[in-house]
């Protein structure tokens, strides 16, 4: 399951000062924009009973090959547009700060300082904000990637997020959390593993597990999109038609609306990630509900129109 996912893709995980070396000769040579190494601003509205605030944690490179896999690569790119940059495409990576009453709520961590170099910028991104890690009072982790939760513990192994309770899917947290799980993986993605491992260890004594169909916070149900992880949530918020959060289960809009079939090289159980794709793209299509995702064109809002079996995207922000 898993360990087909990731075949091929031990090179994500880029050396850092390599990485900005050449990002910086691309963008000298044009091949690169020069905002890939720049912050998007935080982007802020109101959904029911809470303000939602967009933060960026930066942005991911990632190979071409892994997205739209079942289509032929130059349709790929062309979906992609701007995006694709060479071999690679430019995704952004972005949490939410969700605030009403005393509640402070981060959705995902990000990545922290060993992923990516144009990544692990959310303490700047809550700055800008005016929102300090220490305000933060629940994180919730919507699944448990490096790109999601990398970013919970500093260099110094304590959280970054002092007063903060942590949330999780049981099936998730369980898979993550095997003691065996290295040894099913492939060999390059022992590190991967060990990381995350890490990661959930240093908050296993604050951490409270959730079921998707509960309602984790007031308005806010668990919808269960399993495929991509093995215990992938998305979450649905009141207020309005809706607004669905998706997460990874819809990694790109351009490319996944128009053909919901095509695969995603990081999902774990394909056949599982489609029909959950399709399942979200159905829900907010026929109900009109917006949608946001993690690594869509910033800030990551907008709606799915049902159109010859498939569907169009149209941006709402």
């Amino acid at each position: 399951m898993l360990m087909s996912a990731f075949n091929g893709t031990q090179n994500l995980v880029l050396d850092r000062r390599k990485f900005l070396g050449v990002a910086a000769g691309l963008i000298a040579a044009g091949v690169l924009p020069k905002n890939v190494l720049a912050l998007a601003g935080p982007y802020a509205f109101k959904q029911g009973a809470y303000d939602v605030t967009v933060v960026s944690d930066g942005t991911l490179l990632l190979p071409l090959s892994l997205v739209g896999q079942g289509g032929k690569p130059e349709d790929v790119k062309a979906l992609l547009g701007a995006m694709a940059q060479g071999d690679n495409a430019q995704f952004e990576a972005s949490p939410l700060l969700l605030k009403s009453g005393s509640d402070v709520v981060l959705m995902d961590t990000g990545s922290g300082g060993n992923f990516q170099p144009t990544a692990g910028k959310i303490a700047e991104s809550l700055k800008a904000t005016g929102t300090d890690a220490s305000a933060i009072t629940k994180v919730i982790f919507t699944h448990a990637h490096p790109d999601h939760c990398w970013g919970t513990l500093g260099a110094d192994g304590k959280s970054v997020f002092p007063n903060a309770s942590f949330h999780t899917a049981e099936t998730e947290w369980n898979f993550w959390t095997a003691s065996d799980l290295a040894s099913k993986m492939p060999k390059e993605m022992e590190g991967m593993v060990k990381g995350t491992q890490g990661q959930l260890a240093g908050i296993k004594d604050k951490v409270t597990m959730f079921k998707p169909g509960t309602e984790i916070l007031p308005g806010i149900n668990v919808l269960d999109t399993a495929g991509h992880t093995p215990g992938h949530v998305s979450f649905e918020m009141a207020g309005g038609d809706g607004l669905i959060i998706t997460a990874d289960a819809i990694m790109n809009p351009l490319v996944y609306f128009p053909h919901p079939d095509w695969k995603f090289g990081f999902d774990a159980d394909h056949a599982t990630a489609i029909a959950n794709r399709k399942k979200l793209l159905d829900m907010a299509s026929a109900g009109k509900k917006k949608l946001i995702g993690f690594h869509w064109p910033y800030p990551g809002i907008g709606m799915a129109e049902a159109k010859d079996g498939a569907y169009v995207y149209v941006p709402a922000a």
